[in-house]
């Protein structure tokens, strides 16, 4: 689903590619999913876990790239955790599509279970089609990683699947924002306003001096 020549890479605007890795021997979970981050490849890289269903604009898969020390890296993750034997699947999938208008887009899910290995890719999909369902988005290509691990006995293990965009976060990015969708954003009419308050305050009471008699004051309104 991708190119593997540099000039391809370097075309799109915002690169990205999916990884999977396992990792059956940790003390903890903890451990264990640091080690699948050393696996995922991201193990030097400053992770920023994103949210939500769409890509940046201008979104191309590649081939995996070695990322610099220290890199800043936007990351949709799936992690699933498994304990002294037990089995667990994590898996992720992205989508090239296109609205009713013709703009271009890219949408992306992501699933942890304790299923196997089919299952698991098949509720991904599943997962993949309700968004673009959801949208009303066409879609042109698409692509689906997914691993299961068996956790060795008395540790722990995880799954792992990435959507890994490394370019998306830095300074002079050539990502942007596309127009509103009507259908699917809120605009701020939408929104009902709430009736106005009005509040009645009773008159305050004459300040008295210390000693001096007490007035008989009529509070009622």
């Amino acid at each position: 689903m991708y190119a593997n020549d540099g000039a391809r890479s370097s075309s799109v605007a915002c690169p990205g590619w999916l990884m999977t890795a396992v990792a059956p021997w940790g003390e903890n979970a903890e451990d264990a999913y640091d080690q699948g981050l050393v696996e995922l490849g991201l193990g030097d890289a400053r992770l920023i876990e994103m949210k939500g269903a769409m890509l940046p604009l201008g979104f191309g898969a590649t081939a995996p790239q070695p990322l610099p020390m220290g890199s800043l890296v936007e990351c949709h993750l799936a992690t699933a955790y498994a304990w002294s034997g037990s089995t667990a699947c994590a898996g992720v999938a992205w989508a090239a599509c296109e609205t009713p208008e013709g703009d271009a887009c890219a949408i992306v899910a992501t699933i942890s279970t304790d299923l196997d290995y089919e299952e698991t890719s098949l509720l991904l999909r599943r997962n993949l089609q309700r968004r673009l369902a959801s949208r009303d988005l066409e879609v042109k290509s698409f692509d689906v990683a997914v691993d299961e691990v068996t956790a060795a006995n008395d540790h722990h293990g995880v799954a792992m699947a990435a959507l890994i965009l490394p370019n998306s976060l830095s300074l002079g990015a050539k990502t942007g924002t596309g127009k509103v969708r009507g259908g699917l954003t809120r605009k701020a009419a939408d929104i009902p306003t709430p009736p106005k308050r009005v509040d009645v305050k009773a008159p305050a009471a004459p300040a008295l001096r210390p000693g001096s008699r007490k007035q008989n004051t009529d509070f009622s309104l």
